[in-house]
């Protein structure tokens, strides 16, 4: 699909529509998304949240970092591994804090993506 009709899915889409669009542009690597992906990180959705989150680490989009790191305290727990992965594709040395924290996260799943996103960081992993 084009970028352009992702990117209004992924505004005006429904729930399923928005989640499916964040991760095709993500998938499609165009930074052209990076502005609408950035938006999705605030949708009432957590799928939403947590498909934005994985493709702009996909991207590449380091202007996310702050953004990510604050969804590091979502409610939801897909939203918190998709940003520990992110952050850690993003190489975000911003992040580590935020990732150390992450550590002692209640999901194991959230506590493995920071520890390996903190290995990535810290240049321990290839």
């Amino acid at each position: 699909m084009p970028i352009d009709e992702l990117i209004a899915a992924l505004k005006n889409g429904s729930g399923m529509a928005r989640a499916r669009a964040a991760t095709e542009l993500g998938q499609q690597g165009n930074i052209r998304s990076a502005a609408a992906l950035q938006e999705a990180l605030n949708d009432k959705n957590p799928t939403v949240r947590s498909n934005a989150a994985f493709s702009l680490g996909e991207l590449g989009d380091t202007s996310a970092t702050a953004k990510l790191i604050s969804l590091l305290s979502d409610d939801d727990q897909w939203v918190r591994k998709s940003s520990a992965k992110a952050l850690g594709m993003l190489r975000a040395k911003d992040a580590e804090p935020a990732l150390e924290k992450a550590l002692d996260d209640v999901s194991e799943q959230v506590k493995r993506n920071a520890h390996r996103s903190l290995e990535l960081i810290r240049g321990n992993s290839s």
